[in-house]
This record gives C-alpha cells, sequence and structure tokens, in this order.
C-alpha cells in the first residue's frame, strides 16, 4: 500500500493533537490521552481497526470483545464533547490520513510491548518523524515498562518470583487520574460505522453466552465486585473452578479498560481498611505481576512467541492427532474436568486458570500435541487472549518457557478433577450428562459399576465418550518423549 506523505509546514499553535486508542480503552488513567489534553489543544481520538498488517489478528472472542469495548469508548468520549473516529485499514496510512484532514502536528498514543506491533509503531514513528509528526508514546497497560526491571548485572529475569520483588520494590505506582470532565474535539471527521466492521461472529453466533460486560464502567463494576466479594479468600477460591473466586478482569486489563496500578490500589486499601486481610490482597497483585512478567519475557525474547523459550524443546517428537485434537476442542475427550473446561470455553469465551492449567497439560503431556496448537485455540477462543500471557502460560504447561513447570510434571485430570471439584458443581454444570452420578465416580466415570451408570442414564461411548487416552500410559509416553530432550531425572510426581 502507498504511504502518502504529510505535510512538512510548521503547524499553528491551536493545531489539534491525535489520540491513537488501541489497547487503552478507557478515559480514567490513561496516560497518553492525560499528556494530549494537558497541551490544550483540541484533540482527535481515532481507534484503527488494523487489516493486513504485521500485528497477529485479533482472536473471534476478543473481537467479540473489541465490539463492546469501542461501543462504550465511543458512547464515553462523545459524553465528553469528542466523538471517536473509527478508521479501518493500514495503520499508517490511516494516520496519515488523519494527519492530512486535521493538519495534527502530534500523536499521543499508549504503547504496546509485543514485538510485532513494537516494531510497527516505532516504524510509524520514525516515518512521521521525518516529515515533522511527532510520536509521543507511554507506559498505560503494565506495572512497568519493559527494560526497567532488570536483574543486578543489567539484564531480563528469567525467573518470576525475583522479578516480582524488583518490580513491587523498584517501581513507583502510577497515581491516579479521574477521567476527564470534558474534551475539546475537532467537528465532524469521517469516521466508520462499528456495525459495518462485523466483529461479532454470527455464522455461527457462537457468542451469545459470552460473559462479562465490556468497556470502562463494567471494568469499575468488575473490580469493585471482586474487592469485596472475592478479593478476602482468594487464595483459596481461586483454584476452585466452580466458585467465583478468581478477579474476571482479564479481559478488562487485556483491553486496557482497566489500569493494572488502580487494581493494585483497590487491592492494597482494601486491606489497609481491615476488609480483607494483607496476604490476600498481595497474593492478587502477584498474579498482576505475572501478567507483567509474561509481557516483559516476549517483548525481551520475541522469538518466544513461535519458538520454545527453551530451545531443547524445538525437538520435542510432538504427536499429529487430529481426532484427539478434535475431542479436546469440543469438550469430548472422555475427562470430565477436561470436558468440562473446554466447554466453557467454548460456551462464554472464558476458563477458569486452574482449568487453563489441567486441559493445557492434557493436551501437551497425555495428547502429545504441540503447544502452539493449543495457543493458537486459546487465541481464537479467549476473550482476554493477551500475546504475553498465552504464548507464556502455554510454555509453562508445556516445560519450555521461563521458569516453567518441571518438564516431569503431567497433571492427572482425575485427581485435578477430585481435588478442585469434590462436589462435582463444576463439571456437572458444563458436563451435564454427568450430572446424576455420584460424585465418587464423576471424575472418572469409566470406572463406575455398570449399575451405577444405567441408574445414571449414562451409556459409555454413547451418552459420554470413553476416555480417548489411557491417562497413566499417556504419561509414561510424554514422560519418554521428553526424556529425549532434556538430561533423565527422577520422574516421580
Amino acid at each position: 500500500m502507498e504511504i502518502a506523505p504529510v505535510t512538512t509546514e510548521t503547524p499553528p499553535d491551536d493545531a489539534p493533537v491525535i489520540v491513537w486508542f488501541r489497547r487503552d480503552l478507557r478515559l480514567a488513567d490513561n496516560p497518553a490521552l492525560a499528556h494530549a489534553l494537558a497541551t490544550g489543544r483540541p484533540v482527535v481520538p481515532v481507534y484503527i481497526h488494523d487489516e493486513g498488517g504485521t500485528v497477529r489478528p485479533a482472536g473471534a472472542a476478543s473481537l467479540w470483545w473489541l465490539d463492546g469495548s469501542l461501543r462504550a469508548l465511543a458512547a464515553d468520549l462523545a459524553a465528553k464533547g469528542a466523538p471517536l473516529v473509527l478508521r479501518r485499514g493500514n495503520c499508517e496510512a490511516e494516520l496519515r490520513h488523519l494527519i492530512a484532514e486535521t493538519g495534527a502536528a502530534t500523536v499521543f498514543l499508549n504503547r504496546l510491548f509485543e514485538p510485532e506491533a513494537w516494531s510497527r509503531d516505532a516504524d510509524i514513528a520514525h516515518g512521521l518523524k521525518a516529515e515533522g509528526v511527532e510520536c509521543r508514546g507511554f507506559n498505560g497497560s503494565l506495572l512497568a515498562r519493559p527494560g526497567t526491571v532488570l536483574t543486578g548485572s543489567g539484564g531480563p529475569y528469567k525467573v518470576f518470583t525475583p522479578f516480582l520483588k524488583t518490580l513491587l520494590a523498584g517501581t513507583e505506582p502510577s497515581p491516579p487520574v479521574p477521567a476527564p470532565a470534558a474534551v475539546s474535539g475537532v467537528g465532524t471527521l469521517a469516521s466508520a460505522c462499528i456495525d459495518d466492521w462485523s466483529l461479532k461472529p454470527t455464522r455461527p453466533d457462537w457468542a451469545s453466552g459470552f460473559v462479562g460486560t465490556p468497556g470502562e464502567a463494567g471494568a469499575a463494576a468488575a473490580l469493585a465486585a471482586f474487592v469485596d466479594h472475592g478479593l478476602g479468600t482468594y487464595s483459596r477460591d481461586r483454584d476452585r473452578p466452580a466458585v467465583p473466586g478468581t478477579s474476571r478482569l482479564s479481559p478488562h486489563l487485556h483491553f486496557g479498560e482497566l489500569c493494572p496500578w488502580r487494581a493494585v490500589a483497590a487491592a492494597r486499601s482494601a486491606a489497609a481498611d481491615g476488609r480483607v486481610p494483607g496476604p490476600e490482597a498481595e497474593k492478587f497483585v502477584a498474579q498482576l505481576g505475572w501478567r507483567d512478567f509474561s509481557t516483559h519475557l516476549l517483548h525481551q525474547f520475541p522469538a518466544m512467541a513461535d519458538r520454545a523459550f527453551r530451545p531443547d524443546y524445538d525437538a520435542m517428537p510432538w504427536r499429529e492427532d487430529p481426532a484427539g485434537l478434535a475431542a479436546w476442542q469440543t469438550g469430548q475427550t472422555g475427562f470430565p474436568i477436561v470436558d468440562a473446561g473446554m466447554r466453557q470455553l467454548w460456551a462464554t469465551g472464558w476458563m477458569h486458570n486452574r482449568v487453563r492449567m489441567i486441559v493445557g497439560s492434557f493436551l501437551v503431556k497425555d495428547l502429545l500435541i504441540d503447544w502452539r496448537v493449543g495457543e493458537r485455540w486459546f487465541w481464537n477462543t479467549l476473550v482476554d487472549a493477551d500475546p504475553g500471557n498465552n504464548i507464556q502460560n502455554w510454555q509453562w504447561i508445556a516445560g519450555s518457557g521461563a521458569d516453567a513447570a518441571p518438564y516431569f510434571r503431567v497433571f492427572n485430570p482425575v485427581t485435578q478433577g477430585e481435588k478442585f471439584d469434590a462436589d462435582g458443581r463444576y463439571v456437572r454444570t458444563w458436563v451435564p450428562e454427568l450430572r446424576r452420578l455420584p460424585d465418587r465416580w464423576l471424575h472418572a466415570p469409566w470406572t463406575a459399576p455398570p449399575e451405577i451408570l444405567r441408574q445414571a442414564g449414562i451409556r459409555p461411548g454413547h451418552d459420554y465418550p470413553r476416555p480417548i487416552v489411557d491417562h497413566a500410559r499417556a504419561r509414561l509416553r510424554a514422560l519418554d518423549a521428553l526424556r529425549t530432550i532434556t538430561p533423565a531425572r527422577n520422574s516421580d510426581d
């Protein structure tokens, strides 16, 4: 695509400034917007739906969330006096069109730190600077910008615990900045209609049951609800998938509807007021730190986007198993906790974090399917699919990532279900064909006596699938494969 030049004439003192929204879809605590408003000039807020660029396109579930988040942002900006301009196409070309239309000489943006977006933004900034247009970038998505949390020798951390300690000890919290009372715009500009973008899936409309309220107001409500009802027992309940014990803030954080420092402040304020125990608040803060850790790693080691962080793991003898993959994707593996998680994912666009680890281990260890296959499926089906978290967490499960789980850790889906869903509420919600099966056999229905199965209305292989693998044998197969690329060691769980 031809990129048109922009004017290099000296801009007038009242030339507007562009705020390029990306994954910072909020008005409060938005550094790019705050600095743009501080200039005293009119503001042109724009969101560009990137097409055909170098940045990985969002998955289908993420696009559903994006649709709601953009509509919420557009309404908020319109109420403040500066309608959101929507454009579609090549980001640089659309920015140049907008600069030519408005006479803007400065573009304010909050940085994206994944490698593809970082490189694209740098190229755009250099190109515009050569023609007299300044790009000013800020950190609006992380607790700390990559490159600022380093070891004593000046290198990036590869282990989470010391990273977190340095992050929290050496990073000044970002002070809260309220949403502006008004935003001075520039009048009517050409803008696309979001309905024409068709961001929501329609054939089929598999998003009809998705959960969550996109937008800045939805993020604030979710944070308040978590602090009031979930934070106090977070360390215990976060591993129980049938209990609303997690924050559910991940999509709000991914799309920048919530500043992570505001989440930290809310948790610590609740602890300071005596509403929740201090260790519970810090456990939640550590999870926010893991999000930073994952993004820092991807920024500093860009090859891990599609290569094993530990190079030996690129020699892993993965299997091609289309039938096994399809059973995993559709929640038909015969292992209830795995099937419950995959069905929850498809129905709601979200999956409980503990179950993400269980289903991930099943794919890469029990089925010996490449972690990248699972990462791509999650990328397309999670509303909170985040580049750093998604890649780092899948590599953690596979044992190939930084500070990853030991290679010999192979989650047993039966014992995991019995431990974290002891009363079966989670499985019975998402695998209703097993709802009449007593707890004793719920997580391993193939072990139930024939009479118990008849009473529960279950015909193995008809009403519910038989296990597609024998876990004990699959575990040994995984360990044998892993020993070909890793030093021999004790393989006991």
